[in-house]
């Protein structure tokens, strides 16, 4: 199961995101961004984040570390904000961490550039997972230490909205003609090369072990928690081994100027960028959510 951690104090709201995410200090002296089980999304958006965020770490992608936060709703008391005391108070028990990245910034396509392998990689595993929230409207990744950090999975995987539709829906194409790296050429026939052997069976079944009980259980249609973790494996291992085949880039839909300052759009370089970076496993080693 996840690392679980005690939230000891609660910092501040994230006001960008729909289901109002927010930053807490946890009893093992890290900072995350916790994202709740009472916000309108639902537990199932908790789900994905678990089930994608730690298979695109274990494929070796930048993903920030995961962690289950139990949440006593005291600890906002002090919040001004009514709507944030409304949903600590939904949301008390175990909720989803990710690790904060301090000083880490939104990726802009236009102010960087990314490798056409590094490209490659990130849009298979969107395919893959069928991630339709990383484009050029709202990339979803942020910049740490020079190098992407990819983050916000909780839209992905939308068949497990319909399961009795889940098979059909996997079989789907992926439409990559909006993607926030379409630009930078993704050499996705590399990446399935490389990738798509290590998303196996075992692999798959590792992941879905993760996921807390208590926010699988009552799924209609399913007996128990471990036939639903099954449920989540099976689209994923069938998706894995044709699903480049059916990525398409096409053209773009029109896009705005960067909204990024000068000083970032005039130099922009290649990733990965290797020279003076730290290590980016987002673990407390490395620096991430310190």
């Amino acid at each position: 199961m996840l690392k679980e951690v005690v939230a000891t104090r609660y910092v501040t709201p994230l006001r960008e995101g729909g289901s109002l995410p927010g930053i807490v200090e946890a009893d093992d002296l890290g900072t995350y961004v916790m994202k709740f089980t009472g916000a309108g999304q639902g537990r199932k958006t908790l789900v994905a984040e678990v089930v994608c965020g730690l298979l695109g770490r274990r494929l070796g992608l930048r993903v920030p570390e995961l962690v289950a936060i139990q949440l006593d709703p005291v600890i906002g008391l002090g919040e001004p904000d009514q709507e944030v005391q409304e949903l600590l108070k939904a949301s008390g028990g175990l909720n989803l961490g990710m690790d904060y990245l301090p000083g880490s910034i939104g990726f802009d396509p236009l102010a960087y550039e990314v490798g056409s392998a590094e490209a490659g990689r990130v849009v298979w595993f969107d395919a893959l997972i069928n991630n339709v929230d990383r484009s050029w409207r709202n990339p979803n990744m942020l910049v740490w230490h020079g190098d992407p950090w990819l983050i916000d999975h909780g839209a992905t995987m939308i068949w497990h909205h319909n399961w009795p539709g889940a098979e059909a829906s996997a079989a789907k194409p992926y439409d990559a003609s909006d993607h926030v790296l379409a630009p930078f050429a993704p050499d996705v026939a590399a990446a399935a090369e490389e990738l798509a052997p290590l998303v196996t069976e075992e692999l798959l079944t590792e992941v879905t072990a993760e996921v807390p009980d208590e926010w699988l259980v009552d799924e209609p249609g399913f007996a128990t928690t471990d036939e639903l973790r099954r449920a989540y494996v099976r689209p994923l291992l069938a998706r894995a081994a044709t699903v480049h085949e059916r990525i398409t880039l096409g053209e773009r839909t029109e896009r705005p100027a960067s909204a990024a300052p000068g000083w970032l759009t005039g130099h922009a370089r290649p990733w990965p960028h290797t020279a003076g970076t730290k290590g980016a496993t987002g673990t407390k080693e490395d620096g991430a959510g310190e």
